[in-house]
């Protein structure tokens, strides 16, 4: 197992035990992500601020992973966010939706690229109409 899956690894399990602080430590400081609904995040504490709304929306995160990838400094994770939203959801105009309880099954692919240990790159791949039908808030 290289340095990238490791990473990827460290920040996937910070996600499942809800432990922000790891989430911090797995990320540069100048790290940048992508993401379907914010777009671009600058800097680590933007990501964390981003995941850990999810982690909010969402209290029972769990990822099922169906495959993980390496090659170089990268990593590659597709799997499933599952859960239940019994928090509110931070909308990105920064609207607040609150909880449906309903739960959601949504899958998704992560693309993280590593230097010294550290993601500095992170693309984050789920379709957002997926989990808004799931959430009752769009006809599917």
């Amino acid at each position: 197992m290289g340095e990238a899956r490791k990473a990827i690894d460290r920040m996937t399990e910070a996600m499942v035990t809800h432990d922000r602080a790891a989430l911090a430590a797995a990320y540069a400081g100048d790290a940048l992500a992508t993401t379907p609904d914010e777009g671009e995040l600058k800097g680590r504490d933007e990501i964390v601020r981003y995941l850990g709304g999810l982690l909010d929306a969402i209290p029972d995160f769990r990822w099922e992973s169906l495959a993980e990838h390496e090659s170089g400094s990268t990593s590659v994770d597709e799997g499933w966010v599952v859960g239940t939203n019994t928090g509110p959801l931070v909308l990105p105009n920064g609207d607040t939706l609150p909880a449906t309880g309903k739960a959601v099954r949504v899958r998704g692919c992560d693309v993280a690229t590593v230097e010294d240990g550290l993601i500095v790159r992170h693309n984050f791949y789920f379709d957002q109409m997926e989990l808004l039908t799931q959430l009752g808030l769009a006809a599917g």
